[in-house]
């Protein structure tokens, strides 16, 4: 049997998600596409140094005495639960090279509506940018408020950060965070 090794080579490894960062308080989940390749080798949600997600929301909550940029991600991630919010992507697996949501390919859906049976106080859901939102009917169907958000990817760059600031902040508001 012939292999073609162009094709073998070519093919992207399947990669899996991270698990969600939830508890049964959690009133807004955040909904990115899928981890970047710094944060599924570290196993932490928006592990790039470039990546805005932290920083936004150390700008929305200035008061908490956790400094996020050098916290553990154990304190980062219970920092988050403690203020309702709870993060998660909508790929629980796909095949992809490097990071950009554009190499996503064969991607299976991570399971919404088991997640909101979990969290029983879930008010809202947003999604982290244009793939993520792709997705929106899914979590729309669970019958809560569905928000897109300008997605905190360094690829973003089209958005200041101000007015990704004022998007996140616009949402965190509306679920009560």
């Amino acid at each position: 049997m012939q292999f073609d090794m162009e094709k073998v080579q070519a093919t992207p490894p399947r990669l899996q998600g991270l698990p969600p960062i939830v508890s049964e308080n959690t009133r807004l989940l955040i909904l990115g596409s899928f981890p970047g390749a710094a944060s599924l080798a570290r196993r932490q949600y928006y592990a790039h140094p470039q990546n805005q997600f932290w920083r936004i929301l150390q700008a929305i909550w200035p008061s908490s005495p956790i400094e996020l940029c050098v916290s553990s991600y154990e304190n980062r991630s219970a920092w988050l639960l403690e203020r309702g919010l709870g993060v998660w992507d909508v790929y629980a697996s796909c095949e992809r090279q490097g990071s950009l949501d554009s190499a996503i390919r064969h991607a299976e859906v991570n399971d919404f509506s088991g997640l909101a049976r979990r969290c029983k106080q879930l008010a809202a859901i947003a999604h982290n940018g244009g793939e993520s939102f792709k997705h929106a009917k899914f979590t729309a169907a669970l019958g809560l408020p569905v928000h897109k958000l300008p997605s905190t990817s360094p690829a973003n760059a089209s958005w200041s950060f101000e007015r990704k600031l004022a998007a996140w902040r616009e949402a965190m508001a509306s679920a009560g965070l």
